[in-house]
C-alpha cells in the first residue's frame, strides 16, 4: 500500500494556469509562486453574477483511530466536480506545529489530496510566516514604546499580548522576559502562543480586504494602562506596518486535487484554541467561481462548526447550505469504550455505544437549521454489521449515512455523497441561525454554548473573570460573540470523557478579548494555546533521503 506522500509523487500535477483556467480565472489574476501553486488577485477576478451554495464538513469528536474530515472534503469536491457540478474546496493551511509533532498535516489522504503535499504543509506560500512577523512586530514595539519612556502610561502587570512560534514548544508557554539590564527593558512575565491562536490569524481569516484588515489591526487590544484603560496597536502606530507585512498573506492561494479540480487554501486557525475556518476572503472568492464551495471546520461539530456557524457566518453573513458530518467505525468504536489497539475487531455493539457521540453532534448541527448528511469513511476492517449501526443512528436523527470509499478510489468512492449533499444543497430547507443573539450578555453566551452543546449543567468562572466580561460589555464589547477554547476530545473540559456526558461543569478559567478579531475568547479547563511535542515527535522521522526527496512525512 502506498503512503500519501508516495500517491501525491506519484501525480501528474498540471500547471496551475491550467487550474485557474478551469476555474474561469484569468492570467491577470494569478500570481505564480512556482509551476503548481498561485496567489489570487482579486481585483482581477470576475464579477459574480450569482453566489455559489456553501457546504460545510464537520466531524464526529476526534480520537486517535482518525476521522479524515480533510480527506472526506477533498473527496467529496472531486466528486461533485465528477458528477457534474461545478466546485471549489476552500480549506485551511496547516500548521508547522502539529506536522512535526502527532496530527499530521491538513492535505487530505490517499487519493483525496490537495497537492504539492509537501509544500502545502511545510512553508507554502509563508502565510503562516508573514502572520507570526507581523504578531511579534507589535509585541516589539509595546517593549519599545515602554523603554522609550511610556507615554502612553502602559501598566506593565497589564500588558496582554504575548509573542506567537508556529511550533509546538512548552518550554515557551510561561517565559520571563527583558532580563539583562537596562538597556533591554523591564523584565517582566510573559509567554508565547502557538501562531493559529494569534488574533493575528484571526483577524486575517475574518477581513473583508486589504482596508478591513488594516482597521481590525488597529482595533487590537495589547495592553491597560494604570486606570484600566485599554491600549491599541493603533495606539502604537502598528498597524500600518502589520498591514504592510500582510499585504501577499492576505491574498488566498490557488492549488489543485490530485484529480485536478481547483482548491483555495488560506489561513488555519486551530478550532480548539482558536476559530477554526479558513478565511472569508478564500470562501466568498470560491463562491463567486463556483456553483458549490466545499469547506471544512476544524476537529468536532462542537468546536469548528459550531465557531463556524456563531463567528465566521455571522461575521460575513453567509448562509450555508448543507453539512456533511463525517465518522469513522473506529472512532466511533473508540468513543464505545475500545481500547485502539483492538479496533479491528468486529463489534457492532460498540459503535452502538459510541454512536451517541455522532448523534449529538448531528443534534447540534440541527440546532443551526442546517441539513446534513453523515459520511462514513470508511477502513477496510468496517463490517456490514457495523455500517448498519451508523445507518440506524443516522436514521433516528432524521438524516441518512453513506458508505464513502474516496480514500481508496478518489471521486468514485464519493459519488453518492456528492449526489445526496446535492440534493440537500439545492433543496432549500436550510435555515440558518446562530445558536445566540449579539444582545445576549456575553457570559449568557458562554453559558449557552456550554449547556445546549455540550450538555454541561453549566459554566463557571471565578469573579475576576466575570468582573472582565463586565468590563468589556461597559465598553462595548458586549454585542460580540464568543470563542470557546477547550479539548477538543469531549464535549466536556476533560478529555478522558468520550461518547456523549451531560451535566457536567465547564470552568472558564481565563478570557482574553480579541477586539480586532471581534470575539471574545473563553479558555475553559487545562486547553494550553502553546500545545507542546508528544513523547515521540513526528519531527523524529522526517528528513532528507538519499534521493533528494523528503521522507517521513506522511
Amino acid at each position: 500500500m502506498l503512503s500519501d506522500i508516495e500517491i501525491s509523487r506519484a501525480a501528474t500535477l498540471r500547471p496551475i494556469q491550467q487550474i485557474a483556467d478551469r476555474a474561469g480565472i484569468s492570467p491577470d489574476a494569478v500570481e505564480p509562486y512556482g509551476k503548481y501553486k498561485a496567489k489570487l488577485i482579486r481585483e482581477h477576478l470576475p464579477v459574480p453574477r450569482d453566489l455559489g451554495k456553501l457546504i460545510l464538513v464537520t466531524a464526529i469528536s476526534p480520537t486517535p483511530a482518525g476521522e479524515g474530515k480533510s480527506t472526506t472534503s477533498v473527496g467529496l469536491a472531486d466528486a461533485l466536480n465528477r458528477v457534474g457540478k461545478k466546485t471549489m474546496l476552500a480549506l485551511r493551511e496547516p500548521s508547522l506545529g502539529p506536522c512535526f509533532g502527532t496530527k499530521g498535516g491538513a492535505t487530505g489522504g490517499g487519493y483525496a489530496q490537495v497537492v504539492p503535499m509537501e509544500d502545502i504543509n511545510l512553508h507554502f506560500t509563508g502565510d503562516f510566516h508573514a502572520i507570526t512577523s507581523a504578531h511579534n512586530l507589535l509585541a516589539a514595539m509595546i517593549d519599545n514604546h515602554i523603554h522609550w519612556g511610556n507615554a502612553l502610561d502602559i501598566d506593565v502587570r497589564r500588558i496582554v499580548w504575548r509573542r506567537v512560534l508556529d511550533m509546538n514548544d512548552r518550554a515557551l508557554r510561561d517565559i520571563a522576559q527583558s532580563l539583562g539590564g537596562v538597556a533591554n527593558g523591564f523584565p517582566r512575565e510573559s509567554g508565547f502562543d502557538i501562531t493559529v491562536a494569534s488574533e493575528v490569524m484571526a483577524i486575517l481569516c475574518l477581513a473583508e480586504d486589504l482596508e478591513d484588515l488594516e482597521v481590525r489591526l488597529g482595533r487590537i487590544v495589547v495592553a491597560y494602562t494604570r486606570d484600566r484603560q485599554p491600549v491599541t496597536a493603533r495606539d502604537l502606530k502598528a498597524d500600518g506596518a502589520m498591514a504592510v507585512l500582510l499585504a501577499e498573506a492576505i491574498k488566498p492561494n490557488l492549488v489543485q486535487t490530485l484529480e485536478g479540480n481547483p482548491a483555495l487554501i488560506h489561513g488555519g486557525p486551530f478550532a480548539n484554541i482558536a476559530h477554526g475556518c479558513n478565511s472569508v476572503i478564500a470562501t466568498n472568492t470560491a463562491l463567486g467561481l463556483a456553483d458549490y464551495v466545499v469547506t471544512e471546520a476544524g476537529f468536532g461539530a462542537d468546536l469548528g462548526a459550531e465557531k463556524f456557524f456563531d463567528i465566521k457566518c455571522r461575521q460575513a453573513d453567509l448562509k450555508p447550505a448543507a453539512a456533511v458530518v463525517v465518522a469513522t467505525i473506529r472512532a466511533l468504536k473508540m468513543n464505545g469504550g475500545i481500547a485502539k489497539a483492538d479496533l479491528g475487531t468486529t463489534d457492532p455493539e460498540a459503535v452502538r455505544r459510541g454512536g451517541v457521540n455522532l448523534a449529538r453532534h448531528l443534534e447540534n448541527v440541527r440546532q443551526f437549521g442546517i441539513p446534513v448528511v453523515v459520511a462514513i469513511n470508511r477502513f477496510d476492517s468496517d463490517t456490514e454489521d457495523e455500517m448498519c449501526v451508523v445507518r440506524e443512528i443516522a436514521a433516528a436523527n432524521g438524516c441518512e449515512a453513506i458508505v464513502c470509499t474516496h480514500w481508496a478510489e478518489g471521486s468514485v468512492g464519493a459519488e453518492a455523497l456528492a449526489h445526496h449533499v446535492a440534493a440537500l444543497a439545492d433543496g432549500g430547507g436550510a435555515q440558518f441561525a446562530p445558536l445566540y443573539d449579539d444582545a445576549m450578555p456575553l457570559f449568557d453566551k458562554i453559558n449557552t454554548v456550554a449547556t445546549r452543546l455540550y450538555r454541561a449543567e453549566h459554566a463557571t468562572a471565578e469573579p475576576s473573570v466575570l468582573a472582565q466580561l463586565k468590563r468589556w460589555e461597559e465598553a462595548g464589547y458586549g454585542h460580540l460573540p464568543v470563542c470557546m477554547a477547550k479539548t477538543q476530545y469531549s464535549f466536556s473540559t476533560d478529555p478522558a470523557k468520550l461518547g456523549a456526558p451531560v451535566g457536567h461543569i465547564v470552568p472558564v478559567r481565563e478570557v482574553r478579548l480579541a477586539a480586532g478579531a471581534g470575539f471574545v475568547v473563553a479558555i475553559c479547563g487545562e486547553i494550553m494555546t502553546m500545545p507542546g511535542l508528544p513523547r515521540v515527535p513526528a519531527a523524529e522521522g522526517i528528513r532528507i533521503g538519499p534521493s533528494g526527496a523528503i521522507e517521513g512525512l506522511f
